[in-house]
């Protein structure tokens, strides 16, 4: 009996003994190094002010006397100059979050969005002294801001390399979460590029450091004492951390702050490529060996991957001797590039390896383009199992002028209506052939394999163009 409620005794304890960093990590000399250069920013936005008003000799009045016997409630009534009654505007509305130095003149390093629509930007440092800030620049597009302060030999942190942080690698936070400053968490690396649709130009560092609202713009450190991120924002149901959290790669914010440094904005690559992820049917039908790349399925007028000679239906395996493994990895190889700069494109056109030498250009604003909605009675079926009909004009003017193409009017194939094909989408490749009109289309459909994945470029209602693949069922 005694040997049993032992067992269960260290079994309990077992169970309840807390989570604690591999043997030989100790977070204390790092904290010690790193924490004077984390500061606090606050961020006033002036609220509306009441109109002042006269007394009634015309004249602003003194300060009237307040009696000794005025409830308390009365008392903040005549903490104003004669005449004036309490504020009526809109109050000021305060902010915050963290950042850090890296000069020790005073540079500030802390995220865009913690300073957006800011009239008045105050830093506070670890020893409590502060200062007003100006806000030397930011740049939305990466979430970087660059603040500077009247100071000097201030403590600073270095820049580290975060390309060759490994996932399972112990890192810290430092910020003011909830307005807590110098508060330290740590963590290890969950996953590397990560994406986040409102800034594709970010390869996301994801942690599970617990980071809260006021972190933002604080540093994400390695053990060696470098900085790797930024931290940057959380995803969460409820507001507090679950332990998913994002900083942005100290690369990308360092391109920002190099540029917003020299010319006091950031000027991004653009390629001019639309993309999209390979699937597994995809790759079969493209002829690739397996799912990796960024597939192109647009390109854009007057770009440099038109005047490089790239191609809709070339799959991008390289940029700038970088790997492209993933699609969301272009966007941000791309926009680190400036403008002006020629770099090497490796892709696959159909099994065949090329290499381009491409020109960036400057990212411009992408044009809306209308969209369309269609119905139409159903056709006579093909092996795609797809009904499509030609184009009239004012179908395509409605469209957006696509080039070509046949307009499919109802989705007959399941297998096609999984993988995307909707009616409305105008079919303007099949496995690499341009598709001009019906006779184009039929001529190609009806010496299509069976059994094999076919890839089709479709024109959306929305102006998008993207690839789907899929395989016909036996009978389409």
């Amino acid at each position: 009996m005694l040997k049993k409620t032992l067992a269960v005794l260290v079994i309990a304890l077992v169970a309840y003994t807390p989570l604690v960093p591999a043997q030989g990590v100790d977070f204390t000399e790092l904290v010690d190094e790193s924490i004077p250069a984390v500061v606090n920013v606050e961020t006033i936005r002036f609220g509306s002010r009441p109109a002042q008003r006269r007394d009634p000799r015309g004249e602003r009045g003194e300060r009237g006397e307040m009696p000794e016997d005025l409830p308390e409630m009365f008392r903040r009534f005549f903490d104003l100059p004669f005449g004036e009654g309490p504020p009526r505007g809109q109050p000021d509305r305060r902010g915050g979050g963290s950042g850090f130095i890296i000069s020790d003149d005073g540079l500030i390093v802390t995220n865009h969005h913690v300073i957006e629509d800011a009239d008045q930007v105050v830093v506070r440092l670890a020893d409590r002294r502060e200062f007003e800030a100006e806000v030397v620049g930011s740049d939305p597009e990466t979430d970087v801001a660059l603040l500077r302060i009247d100071a000097s030999d201030l403590p600073t942190l270095e820049f580290g390399d975060s390309r060759d942080l490994r996932v399972g690698e112990w890192v810290i936070g430092i910020g003011s979460p909830f307005s807590f400053e110098q508060t330290v968490t740590a963590g290890i690396v969950s996953a590397k590029g990560r994406t986040q649709g409102r800034q594709q130009y970010v390869p996301f560092i994801q942690t599970d450091v617990a980071i809260n609202r006021g972190n933002s713009g604080g540093p994400l450190i390695r053990t060696d004492g470098s900085v790797v991120g930024i931290n940057s924002w959380i995803l969460s149901s409820g507001g507090g951390n679950i332990g998913l959290s994002f900083s942005i790669p100290i690369e990308v914010a360092r391109n920002s702050i190099d540029q917003l440094l020299e010319y006091g904005r950031v000027s991004r690559g653009y390629l001019g490529v639309g993309i999209e992820v390979i699937t597994r049917e995809k790759a079969d039908a493209l002829g690739l060996d397996r799912p990796a790349g960024a597939l192109v399925n647009r390109i854009e007028p007057d770009s440099a991957a038109e005047a490089a000679g790239i191609e809709v239906g070339d799959v991008i395996v390289a940029f700038n001797d970088e790997p492209v493994d993933v699609f969301s990895e272009l966007p941000p190889l791309v926009g680190m590039v400036r403008p002006g700069t020629e770099v090497p494109v490796r892709l696959y056109r159909w099994g065949e390896e090329i290499t381009k030498t491409v020109t960036i250009k400057q990212r411009d604003e992408e044009p809306a383009v209308a969209g369309t909605d269609r119905e139409a009675d159903r056709q006579p079926t093909n092996a795609l199992g797809l009904s499509v009909e030609p184009i009239d004009s004012q179908d395509r003017q409605r469209l957006g002028d696509p080039q070509g193409g046949v307009l499919i009017v109802a989705v007959e194939s399941d297998s096609a209506y999984r993988a995307g094909v909707r009616q409305g989408q105008v079919i303007l490749m099949i496995n690499n052939q341009a598709v001009a009109d019906m006779d184009d289309f039929q001529g190609i459909v009806e010496e299509l394999p069976p059994g094999r994945s076919v890839a089709l470029l479709l024109h959306r209602p929305d102006g998008a163009t993207t690839f789907v693949a899929y395989t016909p069922e036996a009978g389409d």
